[in-house]
């Protein structure tokens, strides 16, 4: 693990950008999973906070 791997594993929330690797989707993906409510996040002002165990439900089949 490098250091932007180790920062983004101690994380509780995450980035649309640093999620993008973790499910191997393009950015665009990511925004539609998170537009359509499949991926949970929350809205900050114009950025969106995506939740680390809202990955892990992502990737179980949950929601």
């Amino acid at each position: 693990m490098n250091g932007d791997e180790q920062q983004t594993a101690s994380k509780l929330v995450l980035t649309p950008k640093e999620v993008e690797p973790l499910l191997g989707l393009s950015k665009n993906s990511v925004i539609a999973l998170l537009r359509s409510g499949r991926l949970r996040a929350v809205r900050y002002g114009r950025r969106w906070l995506i939740p680390r165990e809202a990955v892990a439900e992502f990737l179980a089949g949950g929601k």
